[in-house]
């Protein structure tokens, strides 16, 4: 919408001034005229310097000026575009209303906000302005006044350029990074072609960045990417390809060992005939923010989110609404692992310049978005920033600037996020799946649940190869971790951070043992009060896995098993024990588990599995288990 109505003030100051010249000049008035030409059919070079020519045989020629100032703006030469206009102004300070306009517009993106907001409020003077004019003065006006203020109240900003590992003398920008701050993806332009690239760190040090894969990369253009916290996936913009839907549509690929999958397009209703590209993944895959010049948007590019559903579908994308778009500009999304901090570029929040990166978190309550916080200068400059990433701690940023001193056109940098700017605590499980006996790597089905909400945060497959997995975790929750593969055992693990204070990542290998008589599993997410045997909502996801492990495997029979610690009474523990127990084995019932597959015992203080003079000792002794009895 931005472009339309700078388009439209364009379009009528060249029009007016088409129909007089302003000079007595001919050779001024016959390079002007034909100037004008080139100006329809967009050959701005050739214009400028037929300008000029009219301008060198007639100074005052103040029309000509005037379109100097209009073509170089156009072209964001702002620099030049105010020097042509402070020239109109010179010969005459009324010639026209919108040499004010333009030249504030010149000044605010080069940051010279102070001259700016002075012209700019000499344009708002003039009686003759459209409502659509004035709203946009209006906007400029208030984007001068919060530059203003944002210059005097700078944040700490001090960019690292990540070396000559990743960037060279070709363009770099687009970071992604995944979880555990190791694998680095970027877009890379060289001879005007754009494609990926990756690098590994070791020891805080970036390894050469090696060419992604020639699956992704081919001789069309490929940028605009995502990378899913866990590294498993790739989603990113491919445009005017033959199976594409319009002009950009959005792919995906997933890492399948050392190599990627070939890419496919993800099809409606995400994609459209129109323009769909820079994807961001929520941390839990099933949410997909992206951009969009659809109809039913609010400005021209909108920020919209489409879900996955069961059937592995993608729902009709909503529209982020009126508290993240404008009727301008909204691009770049990137969705923190939080899930609930987004980080946008935007031209229709007050910013410094062209484009500003901001941030709005999301209200846990009602799931709304929060106003935009803008991340203040010098983060945002009078020029443009946008494609901000974020590590999962939170504390690292990475983006693309051409600053002094890089290495070449735009380098890829690194700095500090202020502590105000950043997302909600997050971190990670990394873990190996292998064979308990043979040591082998196992692709075994993870999924990772909210122990408070019930809803799933991860649910996916390791990796074949190697048997990795890598999930994001929320601090201040609870997390029950399974892990499962047919003709194995499901493995169980529980991550409480209520108060956890550090984002220390959670590094586990998980042994998978083949159902065998005598095979035993610790189910570590069954809960319930102290002293009491009835099973705790919190309960339910570790029981459907055991109702799920005994469906799929109709031969097994178990006993579960109630554990104490030595607190207390004997008898009493080992009838809280049994009554446990038997808790469980009476939901597996309840679920349609033939009662001829189970039995149930409490063993009280009895199998003791650590030292019971520790709380953590006495915690690890309360447990409930199941053992294989019969296959």
């Amino acid at each position: 919408m931005k472009k339309l109505f700078l388009l439209i003030l364009l379009c009528y100051v060249n029009i007016s001034l088409a129909q007089d010249t302003g000079s007595k000049n001919k050779a001024a008035q016959k390079a002007y005229i034909e100037a004008g030409r080139h100006i329809a059919y967009k050959s701005y070079d050739k214009a400028i310097e037929l300008l000029k020519q009219a301008v060198s045989a007639d100074k005052s020629f103040i029309a000509a000026y005037q379109q100097l100032g209009d073509i170089y703006r156009r072209t964001k030469n702002y620099q030049e575009s105010k020097q042509y206009y402070q020239k109109v102004l010179s010969l005459n300070p009324e010639f026209h209303s919108l040499t004010y306009f333009g030249l504030a517009e010149s000044e605010l993106n080069t940051g010279d906000y102070e001259n700016a907001l002075k012209h700019l409020k000499k344009y708002s003077s003039y009686p003759s302005l459209t409502e659509a004019n004035k709203k946009l003065a209006a906007k400029f006006i208030a984007d001068a006044e919060f530059s203003m203020a944002a210059i005097k109240n700078p944040v700490v900003f001090k960019p690292v350029n990540l070396g000559e590992s990743i960037n060279s003398r070709a363009m770099e920008y687009l970071p992604a990074i995944t979880a555990d701050e190791e694998i680095l993806i970027y877009t890379r332009m060289a001879n005007k072609n754009e494609d990926f690239f990756k690098s590994k760190k070791t020891t805080d040090t970036w390894n050469k960045s090696e060419f992604l894969s020639p699956v992704i990369n081919t001789s069309d253009n490929e940028g605009a990417q995502c990378i899913s916290p866990d590294g498993m996936y790739l989603f990113f913009t491919g445009c005017n390809r033959p199976e594409g839907m319009g002009s950009c549509d959005i792919y995906i690929s997933r890492r399948e060992g050392k190599e990627w999958s070939k890419p496919f397009n993800i099809g409606a209703p995400v994609n459209t005939p129109g323009w769909e590209s820079q994807p961001s993944l929520s941390a839990d895959g099933r949410t997909l923010y992206f951009v969009s010049t659809r109809a039913g948007g609010i400005g021209g590019y909108d920020i919209w989110k489409s879900e996955l559903k069961e059937g592995g579908e993608w729902s009709a994308p909503v529209n982020l609404g009126a508290t993240i778009n404008t009727i301008y500009d909204e691009q770049s999304p990137f969705i923190h692992p939080d899930d609930q901090t987004l980080y946008f570029s935007s031209t229709g929040w007050p910013g410094l310049g062209n484009k500003d990166i901001f941030m709005s978190r999301k209200n846990t309550d009602n799931g709304n978005w929060q106003t935009p916080l803008n991340l203040g200068y010098p983060i945002n400059t009078s020029g443009e920033e946008s494609s901000l990433t974020i590590s999962s701690n939170g504390r690292t940023a990475f983006f693309a600037s051409d600053q002094k001193g890089g290495f070449g056109g735009m380098d890829i940098y690194s700095f500090e996020l202020p502590e105000k700017l950043r997302p909600n605590m997050v971190t990670y499980v990394k873990g190996q799946v292998f064979d308990k006996e043979s040591k082998e790597p196992l692709d075994g089905a993870i999924q990772i649940i909210n122990v408070k909400t019930g809803k799933t945060v991860y649910d996916d497959v390791a990796d074949f190869e190697s048997g990795e997995f890598l999930a994001t975790m929320v601090i201040g929750n609870t997390f029950a971790l399974n892990v499962s593969k047919e003709g194995y055992l499901f493995y169980s693990e529980n991550f409480s951070l209520k108060d956890q204070k550090s984002n220390a990542p959670f590094l586990i290998k998980v042994p998978l043992q083949k159902i065998t008589v005598g095979g035993m599993v610790t189910l570590k997410n069954i809960f319930f009060d102290t002293n009491k045997f009835d099973l705790l909502p919190e309960s339910k996801a570790e029981l459907q896995q055991l109702i799920s492990f005994l469906q799929k495997n109709p031969k097994v029979g178990i006993e579960i098993a109630g554990h104490t610690d030595n607190v207390g009474e004997d008898q009493l523990n080992m009838t809280l024990s049994e009554n446990r127990a038997k808790s469980v084995y009476t939901y597996l019932i309840s679920n349609k588990i033939n009662p001829s597959r189970l039995t149930y015992k409490g063993y009280g203080k009895s199998r003791a599995v650590a030292d019971n003079n520790t709380e953590e000792g006495r915690q690890r002794n309360r447990r409930t288990e199941f053992i294989i009895t019969r296959n």
